[in-house]
């Protein structure tokens, strides 16, 4: 029995604390300065108007306010968290704000305030031209704890009637704050599950494995907060038979394993806890023999320290999409400016995944069609049809990009995966400084059919520092696709075994909502395809040893599209593309009898 599904994912990725300052604001007092304050407005995700979250306090008579008061916000960094500082002249003790003067607003997400740490920028709506905010963004110090920790049972009582226990330990947490272990608020709490042990076989006195809790998740950094600590008997055909329980925080905890060293105690003798069963009575003990308090670099450690998400997107122009020309198929572009599939996934996963990529320049590639103007068969082509620079200016010039290059391919196939996969590993393995991570998106409609070929180019890939989502759109069964999603079992081909889990596949129809089929959850689609993510990086730079550097300030993103000069992953080189295949005849796995949409599609024999 390993960890609980998802509980790897449960709890706060990081808590960041906000700070504000604000310079040259408009005096709208006639015989005295304006007596600001701030006020933090959030956009719940899935919705489209803010709300008010907190206010700083009110500084008399000033222009320049320097505020005491933090905003601390928990940061996600699978939602796109929108947030608004508006600025007030308070006259009056009312606490509506439509009753003070407006001085000005800025809009920004919690992204984008991660990735920069400092923000100064022009005050928006503001009386007075030359008003700027400042804004500062720092984790705090709790979200990059881990507590590491080895228990041991001591004494456990026997449950089977034939053999010993088959115990395994769970850690929860309540719902509610409790931070009192002798309250009458731990008969009442409910609790949320954080660890599962694995299950040590017939053993009354077992050794679990040594495991790793970032306090985030373990206590929400509350060292205080009781947890519940339960041993139970795993049977294989029953239900598993409570041992005991005992409550007891992370300080309690440290505590009791510090004292036990300073009486001089032996070694392994640790921190004992009595477990006691349903009963009240004595069930043993659990024994933490190892326990230390580590620091980690977190993900916006490494982020503002210098660490940019590189942004790349792969398109499926194979023929089974259908004719672009009509609205069956999954590449129409509607007149009326509604998004289709492709366009969705890519809105979905860029708007959050720009915030952290600094020059805001997406290499954008498709597979799949014959491209002009010799009308060769590519794997791998730029959507701007330029070699040397397949960038496309922000998620605006992505879209454009694409929908100009429907007009310009011709549909067919086959659907491979590898070259484009390859291209993003040949980036990845000229920059492992620490300084780059590199994101390649794949929507496809489709079942691979290159999949030893893309199976054995991610087990590579998973020793760079690169993840892949691949986002199913369309009805195709996708069932093979789970099997490069290995969230169970690492990848492997022969004695070829995956270093990491990289990939992340979803199929776009999951996230269409139940009550409109036609309009996509995209804060749904966002969470499942990218929380996975910040944990593939942390990962890849601590198994190197790369220590997130100092604290780098960014200025505004650049919006311009990059040429040759661009600093950073190299220029596109076409010999990385997969090589042109002959189209004077269709590959050997197509039918010519098969038809749909006017395109020829791709069968496998």
């Amino acid at each position: 029995m390993a960890m609980a599904p998802g509980l790897g994912q449960q709890g706060l990725v990081s808590r960041v604390e906000i700070s504000v300052a604000c310079r040259k604001l408009a005096d709208m007092d006639l015989t005295s300065k304006s007596d600001p304050m701030c006020v933090l407005m959030m956009c719940p995700p899935g919705t489209r108007n803010y709300r008010e979250q907190d206010r700083t306090e009110m500084l008399k008579d000033t222009l320049n306010p320097d505020f005491q008061h933090k905003f601390v916000v928990d940061f996600h960094f699978e939602e796109h968290q929108k947030v608004m500082f508006c600025l007030y002249d308070i006259d009056s003790h009312s606490t509506q704000l439509s009753d003070h003067d407006f001085l000005g607003q800025f809009e920004s997400t919690i992204g984008e305030l991660v990735s920069r740490r400092r923000v100064e920028a022009p005050l928006a709506k503001s009386p007075r031209r030359d008003s700027t905010i400042i804004i500062t963004c720092i984790e705090l110090q709790h979200c990059k704890e881990i507590l590491q920790m080895q228990l041991c049972g001591s004494q456990l009582d026997k449950k089977d009637f034939l053999g010993k226990s088959d115990p395994y330990f769970e850690v929860s947490k309540p719902l509610t704050p409790v931070v009192d272990s002798s309250s009458s608020d731990l008969l009442r709490a409910q609790w949320t599950l954080v660890y599962r042990s694995a299950v040590v076989r017939k053993n009354l006195n077992p050794t679990w494995q040594p495991t790793q809790l970032k306090l985030s998740q373990m206590c929400n950094g509350n060292k205080s907060l009781i947890l519940r600590w339960d041993c139970i008997d795993w049977n294989k055909r029953m239900k598993h038979s409570h041992i005991g329980t005992f409550y007891a925080s992370v300080a309690d905890i440290l505590r009791e394993y510090e004292n036990s060293n300073s009486r001089g105690a032996t070694s392994g003798a640790g921190a004992r806890f009595q477990l006691l069963s349903r009963r009240k009575k004595p069930a043993g003990y659990l024994v933490f023999n190892r326990l230390e308090l580590l620091i980690e670099d977190s993900f916006v450690d490494y982020i503002q320290g210098g660490c940019e998400l590189l942004f790349t997107v792969g398109i499926d122009f194979t023929a089974s999409n259908g004719n672009p020309a009509t609205p069956q198929s999954l590449h129409y572009i509607d007149p009326s400016g509604r998004l289709n599939q492709y366009e969705l996934a890519i809105t979905s996963v860029g708007e959050i995944v720009q915030d952290y990529d600094f020059r805001r320049a997406f290499p954008s590639f498709g597979f799949g069609a014959r491209v002009p103007p010799r009308g060769d068969v590519n794997h791998c082509f730029p959507l701007t049809f330029n070699d040397s620079n397949p960038y496309c200016a922000g998620l605006a010039g992505l879209l454009q990009a694409y929908r100009s290059c429907l007009r310009s391919v011709t549909l067919y196939g086959p659907t491979n995966f590898s070259p484009i996969i390859r291209h993003v590993m040949q980036l990845a393995q000229a920059n492992q400084s620490g300084k780059q991570y590199f994101v390649l998106l794949i929507i496809t409609d489709g079942i691979i059919t290159d999949f030893y070929e893309t199976k054995l180019s991610i087990i590579e890939a998973s020793r760079l520092p690169m993840s892949i989502i691949i986002v199913g759109v369309g009805r195709e069964d996708f069932s093979a696709m789970e099997e490069l999603d290995a969230d169970n079992k690492r990848l492997q081909i022969g004695g070829m075994i995956a270093e990491a889990d990289i990939v992340q596949f979803v199929p776009l129809r999951d996230f269409f909502r139940a009550d409109n089929p036609n309009e996509l959850s995209k804060s749904a689609l966002t969470k499942a395809v990218l929380e996975e993510l910040p944990d593939q990086l942390c990962q890849w730079m601590r198994k190197r040893g790369i220590k997130a550097g100092p604290p780098v300030e960014r200025s505004q993103p650049v919006l311009q599209q990059p040429q040759q000069q661009l600093v950073g992953p190299p220029a596109f080189d076409p010999m990385l593309a997969a090589p042109m295949l002959n189209a004077s005849a269709p590959p050997p796995y197509y039918d010519n009898n098969v038809q749909r949409s006017g395109f020829r599609l791709a069968s496998r024999i």
